[in-house]
């Protein structure tokens, strides 16, 4: 029986075809003898990264696609072979060397890593999985995947790939170009940049959101982790979302939840959110210090501004700190080690290179006369700490240059690299 709904799986998906869809930015190779992997955030695009590759190939049944959170799925790791054989029943004139394996949540399938590396060793190279848990699948492929993968991680889009669903060309030289550009920008930094979302109504748009953040919080935490406590984790999560860019102090937050009579240990709040991070639902970054108390000091950024601007009125109002979330995010899609810098002023993001800081970020909103010497104070101690040449400042739409420091908008600073 089980057999048989597996056939009615890849039959389905060879009739139905792919669907449409617009290029990401990622390049993923689709022919390179090792297995490619692709995490991230729930509803971030994994699925449509694997449909991009699809298009690549000439003959759509080469193609075995499973999502493993199809609930048809009977599946466990002594019937797992069943996908194959089911396949080759459908085609026994395919030859093992034809095929292409697209496996859709991987990590809902336990011991997942055994039967992929045993179609790996014994069928096909051809072999490409998603998950939307970084540690379970950096885990299981550090170990018995060593040396065979190749990873990629696909976040929410970037204000380029935002301009492509939009259909909107690509011109901040033209006065109407710029103007039009930074008015998208403005709905891009306030709403969200899920791709299902992005020419949704507004009203959807939060609906929506409502639904991803509930997902999350269920099945990639509660049930991923057997979690007991949800009072105390919907706190923390919503603690989180809510303050995203800002420096989080899991004392202050276990104080807190003791306040309101709810029972919880520090050691398992630091491990919810390590969980958070695990899940694509926000990112952690350390404070760079050669201090070993300092090193303790973290921020916390948002996988998505929509899912912070739902849970908080005050967080929609606050341009600043919405810039400095999306920031982080283009940053980490270029850069791999990323930091920030607070001594004698703060510098919101530097990044190491080779052992060494290259660059160092400053985000504001507006640059006033208000604001002004403390942000150059944080950008310029950095600079010379880390004896760098230059630095910048992001910011909404103002653009300059004064001595070693360059103020540059955020939508520009974004697309240069697509220009």
């Amino acid at each position: 029986m089980n057999k048989e709904i597996i056939k009615t799986i890849i039959a389905d998906f060879h009739k139905r075809g792919l669907p449409d869809f617009i290029q990401r930015e990622t390049k993923i190779p689709l022919d390179t003898g090792k297995i490619i992997t692709l995490v991230g955030a729930r509803r971030a695009g994994k699925t449509y990264s694997m449909y991009q590759l699809m298009s690549e190939i000439k003959d759509i049944t080469d193609i075995i696609y499973i999502n493993f959170e199809d609930e048809r799925l009977q599946l466990d790791l002594e019937n797992l072979n069943t996908i194959i054989e089911a396949y080759f029943e459908l085609y026994p004139k395919k030859t093992e060397k034809q095929v292409y394996f697209f496996f859709d949540e991987i990590q809902e399938m336990k011991g997942w890593e055994k039967f992929v590396r045993r179609i790996y060793d014994t069928v096909s190279k051809k072999i490409f999985l998603t998950g939307s848990s970084a540690k379970m699948l950096h885990k299981e492929i550090a170990t018995s995947l060593r040396g065979r993968t190749i990873n990629f991680e696909i976040l929410p889009l970037s204000f380029y790939e935002f301009l492509k669903f939009k259909k909107t060309s690509l011109d901040i030289i033209s006065t109407k170009g710029k103007a039009y550009i930074s008015g998208l920008f403005k709905s891009y930094l306030q709403k969200s940049s899920f791709p299902e979302t992005i020419n949704m109504p507004d009203f959807i748009i939060e609906k929506t959101l409502r639904t991803y953040f509930d997902v999350m919080l269920y099945r990639d935490i509660i049930d991923r982790y057997q979690i007991s406590n949800v009072i105390a984790l919907k706190y923390l999560m919503k603690k989180l979302l809510m303050n995203t860019a800002k420096e989080f102090s899991i004392h202050k937050i276990y104080n807190e939840l003791k306040s309101r009579g709810i029972r919880i240990s520090k050691d398992t709040l630091y491990k919810l959110v390590n969980y958070f991070e695990d899940a694509y639902i926000i990112f952690q970054v350390q404070n760079f210090s050669q201090s070993i108390n300092n090193q303790t000091q973290k921020k916390a950024y948002t996988i998505d501004q929509g899912l912070s601007t739902i849970l908080s009125f005050t967080l929609s109002e606050d341009v600043g700190r919405l810039l400095e979330s999306i920031v982080y995010l283009e940053l980490k899609r270029r850069y791999s080690e990323i930091f920030y810098y607070k001594d004698k002023g703060e510098c919101d993001f530097i990044l190491k290179e080779k052992s060494k800081i290259t660059q160092a970020y400053q985000v504001c909103a507006y640059i006033t006369d208000d604001n002004k010497n403390r942000e150059f104070t944080g950008l310029t101690k950095a600079m010379e700490k880390f004896h760098l040449k230059r630095g910048v400042i992001i910011t909404l739409n103002q653009k300059k240059t004064e001595g070693k420091i360059e103020i540059i908008p955020a939508y520009e600073w974004m697309l240069t690299k697509n220009i």
